[in-house]
């Protein structure tokens, strides 16, 4: 008996645990950016616009589970 709360609830875990992986890579990339930030502060700018390079692209490219 699946009702309008359950029906709407299993949409909110779909849509989350799609946009997991997405989440976990920008908060890694932030980690990571800082860390090296906090080491030197120009090699922390560096990395961030490096993986925000490498975020985009894979981003771009796609996980499509489609195919």
């Amino acid at each position: 008996m699946d009702t309008e709360k359950g029906v709407a609830m299993k949409r909110l875990l779909k849509t989350a645990s799609d946009m997991l992986p997405t989440g976990l890579l920008v908060l890694g990339a932030v980690a990571v950016s800082c860390g090296i930030g906090l080491i030197y502060f120009p090699a922390g700018v560096i990395a961030a616009g490096a993986l925000a390079i490498i975020g985009g692209v894979l981003l771009i490219r796609g996980g499509d589970d489609s195919e």
